[in-house]
């Protein structure tokens, strides 16, 4: 049974812990991007991916996501752990020395829920693109779900997927862009300003929604579920998701500054406080 939406929303506030402790324990990652994808990574996982129990890298059989701008894998490893993936406990071994939870996701030490090294950026829909194609190939009729980010889409490589998805077809692909104008160097628009992203992918024959409101777990769902039905139809599907960068935490919010700074002592305590479990303290 899925998760209601009440338990979807505290899963996303310890999500939120769980990002805030893991790089604050280190001094290092990047918290902004993280924080405004929870909700659509919980949500993803928890409620619209069809999902096998435990882990095979061939992914025959189900759904698979793969995360392209790899560097908000704080978000990634915390849903991982918490859909049962590998023990919650690990997230506390995030970027030390021999842990299988790196700065970006690898995978030569087979963390489960990890299909693709992606710490380089611009490469996860090309990878989604020949994993979708194999599917179609094995008569696999499941979905691939990417993630992007939108300062990402300055990288050359995505361009030339999003042409060739589009031209070969490629119908049972969601592609997630998100959509939250910052990064590293400041406003996407500040550091190489891309015009309409919509009008960009609907230019290259994709088929475009938007999600207004990327934060709200309600509107996640619903959008989500319109992104599926689109599935099988000729096109590749292509969602624009609306998120604030380190959305949950005030003085994070509205701002790139928190790209990729940790909080210090004082500053976690002030964001945990913002982010109350209202259960049982599941933190690691």
């Amino acid at each position: 049974m899925k998760p209601n939406t009440q338990q979807l929303k505290d899963l996303t506030i310890q999500v939120r812990r769980d990002i805030l402790r893991m790089v604050h324990a280190v001094n290092s990652g990047h918290p902004g991007g993280s924080l405004g994808c929870a909700e659509f990574l919980v949500v993803l996982y928890q409620n619209i991916m069809d999902r096998k129990e435990g882990f095979e890298m061939d992914g025959i059989g189900e759904d698979l996501f793969f995360l392209s701008n790899g560097h908000i894998s704080p978000v990634l490893y915390s849903v991982l752990a918490r859909s049962g993936y590998f023990p919650v406990a690990e997230l506390a071994t995030f970027r030390l020395i021999n842990s299988r939870l790196q700065g970006h996701p690898t995978t030569h030490d087979h963390l489960p829920g990890v299909r693709i090294a992606s710490g380089s950026l611009g490469q996860g829909l090309s990878v989604g693109i020949g994993a979708a194609q194999a599917k179609k190939l094995n008569g696999d009729n499941h979905i691939i779900y990417t993630l992007h980010g939108d300062g990402e889409l300055q990288e050359g490589q995505n361009w030339e997927a999003i042409m060739y998805a589009s031209a070969k077809k490629v119908d049972n692909l969601i592609a997630t862009i998100d959509l939250n104008g910052k990064q590293i160097d400041g406003s996407t628009d500040e550091v190489l300003a891309m015009g309409s992203i919509r009008a960009k992918f609907e230019a290259f024959d994709w088929d475009v929604l938007e999600i207004e409101k990327g934060n709200d777990i309600e509107a996640i769902i619903a959008g989500m579920n319109d992104a599926k039905s689109r599935t099988g139809k000729g096109k590749p599907v292509c969602v624009l998701l609306h998120t604030e960068m380190g959305n949950g935490v005030d003085f994070m919010m509205y701002s790139h500054a928190w790209h990729g700074k940790a909080p210090n002592d004082t500053q976690l305590e002030i964001a945990l406080g913002q982010n109350d479990t209202t259960g049982d303290n599941l933190d690691y």
